[in-house]
């Protein structure tokens, strides 16, 4: 665990609109499909039966689109943009749009769209507009998160 001195992330002083951040690539396999069907009690065949998988619109199994939507905000941190200083998410409006399957290898560009400081709370609001695109650079995912980011200074610091 990194003491507070030694975050990598950057604080909300340090954003700027139009920032840019891309995290590394991550791909999904049948066994993250399992293990989120068990973590969240869905096991819609869709996503857990190849046989059924093969009849639907789909052809194949695909992850779930909160599947997806967890592991991008784990590359959101991977990007170093947000560790250490991401205080909570506050708010979120995201698409799903193109399944992602197994052997798919995603990452997430984040890109900086608007701040609100907030010096009650030691800190901020930052919008991002994230993306996950995929190995062939479609968008399957995009949306905008707000957060509050936390401030350099301390309260009643100047």
């Amino acid at each position: 665990m990194r003491e507070i001195g030694q975050l990598q992330g950057k604080y909300f002083e340090e954003m700027t609109v139009g920032d840019v951040a891309e995290s590394p690539n991550r791909t999904i396999t049948e066994s993250d499909i399992m293990l989120f069907a068990n973590l969240s009690g869905d096991h819609n065949p869709v996503h857990t039966n190849a046989e059924f998988a093969k009849t639907t619109i789909y052809g194949e199994q695909v992850a779930r689109g909160l599947l997806g939507l967890s592991i991008a905000s784990g590359l959101a941190w991977r990007t170093g943009l947000l560790e250490g200083t991401a205080e909570a998410i506050t708010g979120m409006d995201w698409k799903f749009r193109y399944p992602i399957c197994i052997g798919d290898t995603i990452r997430l560009r984040a890109e900086v769209r608007k701040k609100k400081e907030m010096p009650r709370l030691n800190g901020g609001f930052v919008t991002l507009t994230a993306t996950v695109l995929n190995q062939r650079d479609e968008t399957v995912q995009k949306g905008t998160w707000t957060l509050l980011i936390r401030s350099r200074l301390e309260e009643g610091e100047q």
